[in-house]
């Protein structure tokens, strides 16, 4: 029963939509009614300048590691448990979940990239690291948050069950299911960098 509980606080918190709340705050506007319509942290670049764009972002990595780290109030498990993983990876999804389709904010948010990586950073810190600086590097060459977002997502799949060689299979199933995921909701995206019409992000750009 407690289990059921905590997946759901853990989808409450990913629902916690920071993007709207934010550009609410700021500019008095849904931030879902601008740029590409998404409650992220590059919509809010776009739209509401780096300053606001940094703080969405740590927002919600921190709403995918709250959510991931629910699971400490199990007494049953510990730090070692396999099971305790697993459960871990339930609380994490359904935080991002709650990202993508949170309950307030009409069940429509962001792609979930910055929540997924609080959740890894949870599980797996030292992979969740080498993903955030591939992003980095990738997003610093190119200007392409879309690509940077992919490439570090198969990043993560390539190192949790290639490098690392996870033993959960239940992780090894995630990090693939992440790969897929974080490349079918960037479809539209891929598109247009193949037919070079993605928009690159100004990190030096203003307040709209």
């Amino acid at each position: 029963m407690i289990e059921l509980v905590l997946v759901i606080m853990a989808y409450l918190i990913g629902s916690i939509p920071t993007a709207v709340i934010i550009s609410k705050k700021v500019s008095n506007i849904d931030i879902r009614d601008y740029g590409s319509g998404n409650a992220g942290t590059t919509n809010t670049l776009r739209i509401l300048g780096k300053k606001w764009a940094v703080v969405v972002l740590i927002l919600d990595v921190l709403k995918g590691l709250l959510a991931t780290s629910l699971w400490i109030f199990v007494p049953n498990y510990n730090v070692y448990d396999n099971d305790r993983m697993n459960f871990m990876i339930v609380l994490g999804l359904a935080g991002v979940f709650g990202h993508i389709f949170p309950i307030f904010a009409q069940f429509k948010g962001g792609k979930g990239v910055a929540t997924l990586l609080g959740m890894a950073i949870a599980i797996q810190p030292i992979v969740a690291l080498i993903c955030l600086i591939v992003f980095i590097i990738i997003l610093s060459l190119t200007k392409f948050v879309s690509l940077s977002s992919i490439l570090s997502a198969i990043a993560f799949m390539v190192l949790v069950v290639f490098i690392f060689k996870e033993k959960v299979i239940l992780y090894k199933i995630f990090a693939i299911l992440v790969a897929l995921t974080v490349v079918l909701t960037h479809q539209k995206n891929i598109q247009k960098l193949i037919k070079g019409e993605e928009n690159k992000i100004n990190l030096k750009n203003k307040k709209k």
